[in-house]
């Protein structure tokens, strides 16, 4: 089973590999943020696999469950539990706050309160499947992981409790540009959990025991 992951950066070279069927193997993609839903509907369109995404601060305002945009087609996940092909999967959209109006943005205390409307329903995953998450999708890095220590790009806290609580298999983010790639990491462990900064885009292979987790 493999995920398209996508984020930040729309990259010309996928339409072309899209439409040569390079990704006919692939089982569902994967948005985290900062990119126009054009760009998203396209790839769930010719690759013709579920789209599940969260925003980032560059994107259309989305709060309380009412959406100002939205990429047609796709499944916002922000602050949502859901599953995909027995793949228990959970999203968190936007960064931490650099602008007191920005769109998306939240202090460490707003992320926090944000996050613990999720609880009830991983509690539940774990109670029903013997596990809360599979795969966390978020915009953000979670605080001193693949981030940086100024206000727009610091990670936030919220994510390396819910990780360590959660204990998913992955979690995907954005947010995080990786023009020197050979100074900054885009893979790191955190406990059980592997952190992959996709940006602009990664294929990942999951593991095969991903298919057979039973419901």
């Amino acid at each position: 089973m493999k995920l398209l992951a996508v984020s930040d950066e729309v990259v010309d070279r996928l339409y072309t590999l899209a439409t040569k069927g390079h990704f006919k193997d692939v089982d569902f993609i994967v948005g985290c943020g900062d990119l126009p839903y054009e760009y998203l509907e396209y790839l769930l369109t010719v690759i013709c696999v579920p789209l599940f995404y969260v925003p980032g601060n560059h994107d259309p305002e989305h709060h309380e469950g009412k959406e100002r945009a939205r990429a047609e087609g796709g499944v916002n996940i922000d602050l949502s539990v859901t599953t995909h092909n027995n793949i228990l999967l959970a999203g968190f959209g936007g960064c931490h706050r650099y602008r007191p109006d920005g769109i998306n943005q939240y202090s460490q205390s707003e992320a926090f309160r944000r996050v613990y409307r999720m609880i009830p329903k991983l509690v539940l995953n774990h109670r029903k499947y013997g596990r809360a998450l599979d795969i966390l999708v978020t915009h953000s890095p979670p605080y001193g992981i693949h981030d940086e220590m100024t206000q727009a790009h610091q990670g936030l806290k919220v994510l390396n409790w819910l990780i360590e609580w959660a204990k998913p298999r992955y979690h995907l983010h954005g947010h995080i540009h990786l023009y020197r790639r050979n100074l900054l990491p885009s893979d790191s462990m955190l406990g059980e959990t592997n952190i992959i900064n996709v940006y602009p885009y990664k294929v990942i292979e999951l593991p095969d025991d991903f298919s057979a987790i039973s419901t």
